[in-house]
């Protein structure tokens, strides 16, 4: 796909600008602050756009698209900016289309829908759906900025998708435009669909590749009546894992599933000043939610109790609210805690089939030997989606070798325990290397010909998936963004 990119002269770019300034006044900013801003995501890369376009509604994105055409300005699509993997940042300059403006939400409670704009914050839709006793599920951890949009883009997860699915499984329809300008309306606010082919599904983890979404129809649930939170220590890493075999042998159905390996704990610990579990430090740690009708709720405690006993040396449980969130905060402190042991890290979110995480886990170990840094593990062990670590300072050139060759030697034992190089945040830069371990020629040869076919200028958000890019090779920038804790 290297040839298959837009390169505008600066007349060309220079004459974008102005045909955009007329026809969609006060859209367009060039000032250094607002494209800094837009120039990054969480990956920390930072490259300048030539400007940034704040559309207002949906037609000024086809009037965009339309003056991306015909000028051949590479166009990057941006919400929050929350992309672990540098989707969002424009590495072939041009215009960042910011979608932050498209933010309706409406909720049909009849239908059990709610029609939302591409800016809408993931948070703010569930706590509008929650208040009408409705409930959309997918919640990854950047849910309180990323925006739904983004959370299309890269078919996003999170911890409920255990039991409920990931993005792909609520979207009933999505609006927008394709390279050219067209708009395009695939699927709709139905729960049938079964004419033409279907585009929707291919939109959806794209990437912004294919075309620009700016609406989407969404499926909502009904809100669970009961939820319940309880906390496993383990011995072992092994052990809290042939639990988690275990519970799904004998029928139990948790929203959510989390696992914490003993260097995460550590960390936690360590960050906090006091164990997770008195008499038990440095455990492996299950922190496990059920949620559903009061008696099914129970009937699932029951059996899960059951698994645990001789498995746990010890167990926390919530008995309000107030407790819940404080077993939670053990889960939200390990990536923050995790800098204690370097300054920089690679927050991999590899899926490996359920009954080989253990193995996964076994490598990590093995790897934090051979490369001399730690590999702190956690994640969404209800569906194999575990977050590797490697953790090194940005300084040592040395730390930053070994780092790179800890995340090719993570990546080829993913693929060969069956599983896949990325759950959750998509390709983007930081993953493009690894495309052909999990594809073969062909299926990237496809995988291209679609994107030509449907943006045979190659302006949608250029130099993503399919071009080789290396993180190690370019300088990230060291600064506190709006979503971090640290």
């Amino acid at each position: 796909m290297k040839n298959h990119q837009p390169i505008p002269t600066p007349q060309d770019q220079a004459a974008a600008n102005r045909a955009l300034k007329r026809q969609l006044p006060g859209r367009l900013l060039t000032d250094k602050d607002s494209r800094f801003r837009a120039s990054l995501d969480n990956l920390r890369l930072s490259v300048m756009p030539n400007a940034v376009i704040r559309v207002q509604n949906p037609d000024d994105v086809g009037t965009v698209l339309r003056l991306a055409t015909r000028y051949r300005i590479p166009l990057t699509s941006r919400g929050a900016g929350s992309s672990a993997t540098g989707s969002a940042v424009p590495i072939r300059g041009g215009w960042v289309l910011d979608l932050t403006a498209l933010n309706q939400i409406k909720i049909d409670r009849v239908a059990r829908m709610a029609t939302v704009g591409a800016g809408v914050v993931t948070a703010d839709l569930q706590a509008q759906v929650e208040a009408q006793g409705l409930f959309y599920p997918p919640d990854p951890s950047s849910k309180k900025y990323a925006t739904i949009g983004g959370n299309i883009a890269c078919n996003a997860g999170g911890m409920r998708c255990v039991k409920y699915g990931v993005t792909r499984d609520y979207v009933l329809g999505l609006k927008g435009f394709f390279a050219d300008g067209n708009p395009f309306t695939l699927g709709l606010p139905l729960k049938k669909y079964a004419s033409g082919l279907n585009l929707r599904d291919l939109l959806i983890g794209s990437e912004g590749t294919l075309g620009v979404i700016t609406s989407a129809d969404l499926k909502l649930i009904p809100k669970p009546e009961k939820r319940w939170t309880g906390m496993f220590a383990f011995k072992s890493e092994a052990a809290a894992l042939k639990a988690v075999v275990a519970l799904f042998q004998a029928g139990l159905n948790p929203s959510i599933l989390e696992f914490l390996d003993r260097q995460s704990v550590a960390c936690a610990e360590q960050y906090t000043g006091k164990p997770v579990f008195a008499g038990q430090p440095r455990s492996a740690i299950l922190l496990i939610e059920l949620d559903g009708r009061p008696a099914e709720v129970r009937q699932q405690r029951k059996g899960l109790h059951t698994i645990m006993e001789g498995r746990a040396v010890a167990q926390r449980e919530a008995r309000t609210e107030a407790q819940a969130e404080k077993l939670w905060q053990v889960r939200r402190t390990c990536s923050q805690s995790m800098f204690s042991l370097a300054d920089t890290k690679l927050n991999e979110d590899v899926v490996v089939p359920i009954e080989k995480q253990a193995e996964l886990i076994r490598y990590t170990l093995v790897l934090k030997k051979e490369i001399g840094l730690a590999t702190p593990t956690f994640g969404h062990a209800g569906d194999g989606n575990l977050h590797v670590h490697i953790m090194y300072n940005r300084a040592s050139q040395a730390d930053a070798e070994k780092a790179k060759v800890g995340i090719h030697k993570l990546m080829k034992k993913v693929v060969e325990l069956g599983g896949v190089i990325t759950g959750e945040h998509g390709i983007g830069l930081a993953k493009a290397p690894f495309m052909s371990l999990q594809h073969s020629p062909a299926e990237i040869a496809a995988m291209c010909a679609v994107k030509k076919a449907l943006d045979p200028l190659g302006i949608l958000n250029p130099g993503k998936i399919f071009e080789v890019f290396e993180v190690w090779d370019h300088e990230l920038i060291d600064l506190r963004l709006p979503w971090d804790h640290r």
